[in-house]
């Protein structure tokens, strides 16, 4: 069987070379068991099961599939994620709890440029 190319391994900062097929060096797998951030948990334990499955896709139809941002600044992108407007620890920070974060008014469509950029923003403080 053919072996697959060399790449680095996708850890951050990692420039070890892979030669098994995965994107990981020994170093950097994700162990069986473990969770690959162990400190942000679970999808589910992050409010992202199945009930936000149902309501992503809710908002997708809502919004046409369509980058809301992109949208308001002129140009049709195809929306491949849901993000909170005001993100959750914003929320929780104004209201005490995240009741109602995830009501659809603070919902939107977003394709995934705009949603690592509006991230990166919210992350420096800007937004």
């Amino acid at each position: 069987m053919p072996m697959a190319a060399p790449k680095p391994c996708a850890h951050p900062g990692c420039g070890q070379l892979v030669r098994d097929g995965t994107s990981r060096c020994s170093a950097h797998k994700v162990r069986p068991g473990s969770f690959a951030d162990a400190g942000r948990g679970t999808r589910q334990e992050r409010g992202y099961g199945a009930a936000w499955d149902r309501l992503r896709r809710r908002i997708l139809v809502r919004d046409g599939g369509l980058c809301q941002p992109c949208l308001q600044a002129g140009h049709t992108t195809a929306a491949q994620a849901v993000d909170h407007i005001v993100n959750k620890a914003t929320w929780r920070r104004r209201h005490g709890s995240l009741k109602g974060c995830d009501d659809e008014g603070n919902l939107q469509s977003i394709c995934n440029d705009c949603h690592r950029q509006k991230t990166d923003r919210e992350k420096r403080g800007e937004a």
